[in-house]
């Protein structure tokens, strides 16, 4: 069987062969293996209500008794009904449970498996990849086209509008696990109950990361190397309790991500492009990290990781807190300053 790839998964859904008695759904986004796992099953039978019908199975309890799913898929439905045989997650290996049950000669009957992020020598993964009568389907955190559907459809369904910048700014904010994703939509949906468009200051006020957001701003100061700006902002959240290690592990992250960045513009790659698959990325950050990309070469970025590595380290192990942090956000702000006069 050829391995089905993340963007191709609802495809493969729709076309899939009536003598597939196996669907796996794993990946990292367990909110979107839940979500489609559920909606697997429950399409298979005819009351998804009925327990007879819809079986749900514990994976712990596959893996103690491989033998009980096999009977249970052999098992035939009451009144001819088609049965389908739901397996929530487990860490335990239920790979000989399921390939026990793919040995029959199944009838009528669908089984669906919910996983982890499996590595690609996982045996399960394996055997559903390799099996003529099973399907591997992998769930990846909503990006780009994948999750702008999402949204829309949500939105849509609740009869409301967005605009541009709105929609812009919910994507920012969203992403990394279905239903998160859809809990946040839902959020909003209520808070705009009575109206028919969603505005920006709507998103704000219940989807967006305010604490991301001061973060950011402490972040894209010293990377600017607006020394003023990157003061104020840092004492603003000192005073709000945040602690240095995690200012840090922020500026650690950006950092990361600017490299990466900036390796595949010197690859010869557009800034624009660059920045259009900039993960998370809040829209009104784009002209601070377009400026950031603009002004930070690669070697000069390995010098302010390996800073703020040594930093965070510096304040776990000597308790020095904000003076490390403050003290390394200032030499990555001196330096941009450096580089903008050369």
């Amino acid at each position: 069987m050829v391995a089905v790839k993340a963007g191709d998964v609802e495809a493969a859904l729709r076309r899939r062969d009536p003598s597939t008695v196996v669907l796996l759904f794993y990946g990292p986004d367990a909110g979107l293996v839940a979500e489609r796992a559920r909606a697997a099953a429950e399409r298979a039978v005819e009351t998804p209500g009925d327990p007879f019908q819809l079986v749900r199975l514990d994976g712990d309890l596959v893996a103690t008794d491989p033998a009980r799913l096999a009977d249970e898929a052999a098992t035939i439905g009451l009144f001819g009904h088609r049965r389908a045989i739901w397996v929530r997650p487990t860490s335990r290996n239920i790979a000989p449970a399921v390939e026990a049950a793919l040995a029959q000669p199944l009838k009528d009957v669908l089984l669906v498996v919910e996983a982890g992020d499996l590595a690609k020598s996982s045996p399960l993964r394996l055997l559903c990849e390799r099996a003529r009568n099973a399907l591997a389907l992998p769930c990846c955190p909503d990006e780009g086209r994948t999750l702008g559907a999402v949204v829309d459809e949500a939105l849509e369904t609740a009869g409301l509008r967005i605009g541009r910048e709105a929609r812009d700014l919910l994507l920012a904010s969203l992403g990394g696990d279905r239903l998160a994703t859809r809990g946040e939509i839902e959020k909003l949906v209520l808070y705009t109950v009575g109206r028919r468009e969603v505005t920006v200051e709507d998103v704000e006020a219940i989807v967006s990361d305010v604490s991301r957001l001061a973060f950011d701003a402490v972040i894209d100061a010293a990377f600017l190397g607006q020394r003023a700006t990157l003061d104020e902002a840092y004492r603003r959240l000192e005073a709000e309790g945040t602690t240095a290690t995690a200012v840090l592990g922020a500026a650690l992250r950006h950092g990361l991500a600017l490299l990466a960045a900036t390796a595949e513009i010197e690859t010869g790659r557009p800034a624009a492009s660059v920045l259009s698959t900039w993960r998370g990325l809040h829209f009104k950050r784009r002209d601070a990290v377009a400026a950031q990309l603009a002004r930070w070469r690669q070697a000069d970025l390995v010098s302010a990781i390996t800073d703020l590595q040594q930093a965070s380290l510096n304040a776990r192990r000597f308790e020095l807190g904000h003076a490390a942090a403050m003290r390394a956000l200032l030499q990555i702000a001196s330096s941009s300053q450096r580089r903008n006069q050369a």
